[in-house]
């Protein structure tokens, strides 16, 4: 079995694209900037771990979410009030493409991990979210005792 991290493509509070919609989007990007509301995302494979890097700019610790539920990973994001409102401070932007006030991304995680030893780390706008591979296991060996 392939131990694959792959995008679950949950699309609920979005909404329900055709097919040729979802052609238009692959190739010009989504009309309603879906696609530039959503954080970026590296997954990377280890020998004992997947890891999974996303960049959140203007988010901190508190803004995050992280959770796994049936074996898929979960990470949103909210901006609260009154960050919101810190923000509006009587500018006016013209473009604004770098801000982000909510998210949610989910990942379908393959067979053969330790969802207990899960580990997030947010630095410099960065969360890195470790996810341990099990051991493999081992056969076991069975004494074999002559005559008891």
């Amino acid at each position: 079995m392939a131990h694959d991290i792959t995008r679950y493509n949950n699309r609920s509070g979005r909404r329900d694209l055709s097919l040729f919609d979802d052609f238009f989007d692959s190739m010009l990007g989504a009309w309603d900037n879906y696609s530039t509301r959503l954080p970026a995302v590296d997954v990377e494979e280890t020998a004992e771990n997947y890891i999974v890097k996303a960049e959140l700019p203007g988010f901190n610790e508190k803004n995050v979410k992280i959770t796994v539920d049936k074996h898929v990973l979960h990470i949103a994001g909210e901006i609260d009030e009154t960050e919101k409102e810190k923000d509006e401070s009587g500018r006016k932007y013209l473009i604004r493409e770098r801000r982000q006030e909510s998210f949610e991304r989910s990942f379908s995680l393959p067979d053969g991990l330790d969802e207990s030893k899960i580990t997030a780390d947010f630095e410099n706008g960065i969360l890195t979210v470790t996810l341990p591979k099990t051991p493999a296991e081992q056969p076991k060996r069975i004494e074999v005792k002559i005559g008891k």
